[in-house]
């Protein structure tokens, strides 16, 4: 039988017209509003325009592979996504550390992308859990807790010079293959840490899985510590973390910086949501994200973190929070430098030990929308004082909050505008101080401060409404 190429029998097919009865064969007649009359090719009814002979494909529902429609012969042209559990006593893969989840983090990123699902249990985590691009991680909400092995630490005893592969400590019990390490040189500067992966231990040398890239030096007190974040990111897009506690362990655990660590430490990720995660107990920050865009947070909660609850660090874009609450940190919600374009909706600030919310260096553009901001012990929100008016955070909108009794340990100002801040509006909000309550004054205005906006806005038990020193200048 003599054998005919696809393009000569589409070419022969389209000569003889036979394309007009090929092409409804390969419709189904299910397809939404696609109507066959006599000969004619399927058209669709509701999209006047569209040439006669073009059948439009209907759009799978969320880009998910397992909903298309195999009544026809449409190619499918995408992954579905492989789904991976990890458990304690069942599933896929099954273990009690982040060992293997990120054994499960590893294999579907391996495999184009997915979802590992973490059954209910009680992760002890000795080093990071470190996400990959594509993957979701989704926990089995308050039944899944990720949880932080109390630090040691030891002062290392031989030099470790910047381009070695290994340090050497005092006492090596307490460090383990596979867990996370931080190194610091103390005299120098206490809050700088590098991180690292321990790979193997010989008597008191540990093997680190890559260069120290710093001098290391005992005159320097350099110190080895197991310090590091529960969730650590680097350059890597597109990530969802969901249903999950992250526990910080915080009496056991010694502080880090909110520069390199934290419960959740991300930088230049970008694309990132957080859906009902909590992070608990950590000494540092709850959440720190640097030079991410687009970071979006649902219904997350920071809680009782010795530093910041939520942190869109340096040169953040549009970061997203949607009904979260920040209760028990030093500050609430912490925007860094150059934090722009971002939103707060339906969020709590409450009985931070500082500040509910604070803006500051460059953050300008951001709008805190219908957000609860009470009892912090110094100020509900703050617009800090910067070093020059180049570095304001300009052009915020306050709209529709609520901001009652700020200021047990502090002045009692419920929003302070300092210094050469411009452009702020505050509109549509509830200010109170119950009776006895701390916040003696609702808004503060400094003398350098310009165009600020203070419109329809209520206030109940306030001595003071608005101290605006403008007037007083």
């Amino acid at each position: 039988m003599k054998q005919i190429t696809r393009r000569k029998f589409m070419e022969k097919a389209m000569i003889t017209g036979a394309g007009v009865s090929v092409m409804p064969v390969m419709a189904s007649s299910g397809d939404n509003n696609l109507k066959q009359v006599g000969n004619t090719p399927p058209v669709d009814t509701e999209l006047p325009g569209i040439p006669g002979n073009i059948i439009i494909q209907p759009p799978l529902a969320d880009g998910d592979a397992l909903q298309h429609d195999f009544s026809t012969m449409r190619p499918l042209r995408i992954k579905a996504p492989v789904i991976v559990t990890v458990g304690q006593d069942e599933g896929d893969l099954r273990g009690k550390d982040n060992i293997v989840l990120q054994a499960a983090v590893d294999y579907v990123a391996g495999l184009g992308g997915g979802t590992v699902h973490i059954l209910p249990g009680t992760y002890i985590m000795r080093n990071s859990l470190f996400p990959k691009a594509g993957v979701t991680i989704r926990g089995s909400g308050e039944k899944t807790i990720l949880w932080k092995a109390p630090s040691v630490s030891s002062k290392l005893i031989r030099e470790a010079d910047w381009y070695e592969y290994c340090v050497q400590v005092e006492n090596p019990e307490g460090f383990t293959p596979g867990g996370g390490l931080a190194l610091s040189a103390d005299k120098k500067n206490d809050q700088e840490v590098s991180l690292f992966t321990i790979t193997a231990i010989k008597d008191n040398i540990l093997f680190l899985d890559r260069r120290t890239e710093k001098n290391f030096w005992p005159v320097d007190e350099a110190r080895a510590t197991t310090r590091f974040s529960i969730i650590h990111a680097l350059n890597v897009n597109d990530v969802k973390v969901e249903d999950i506690i992250l526990d910080g362990n915080l009496s056991a655990n010694e502080r880090v910086n909110d520069n390199y660590a934290a419960a959740v430490f991300i930088q230049y990720c970008d694309n990132w949501s957080f859906r009902n995660v909590t992070a608990r107990n950590y000494n540092g920050d709850g959440f720190s994200f640097q030079v991410c865009d687009d970071v979006r947070f649902e219904n997350c909660h920071s809680l009782n973190n010795f530093d910041l609850g939520y942190h869109p660090g340096s040169g953040s874009q549009r970061p997203v929070f949607k009904n979260c609450t920040a209760k028990g940190n030093s500050q609430g919600f912490f925007w860094c430098w150059g934090v722009c374009y971002g939103i707060a909706e339906n969020c709590i600030a409450s009985d931070n030990r500082k500040y509910g919310v604070n803006f500051g260096h460059r953050d300008t553009d951001n709008i805190l929308r219908n957000c609860l901001v009470e009892n912090n012990q110094e100020i509900g929100i703050l617009f800090r004082k910067e070093e020059n008016e180049f570095r304001t955070g300009d052009r915020n909108i306050i709209e529709n909050c609520t901001i009652r009794n700020n200021g047990t340990a502090g002045p009692g100002t419920g929003i302070d505008i300092q210094w050469k801040t411009n452009d702020i509006t505050i509109r549509d909000c509830y200010f109170e101080n119950t009776r006895n309550g701390p916040q003696k004054t609702a808004i503060k205005i400094s003398a350098d401060a310009q165009r600020i906006t203070v419109e329809n806005n209520k206030f109940s038990g306030d001595a003071v409404k608005i101290e605006d020193l403008r007037k007083k200048s």
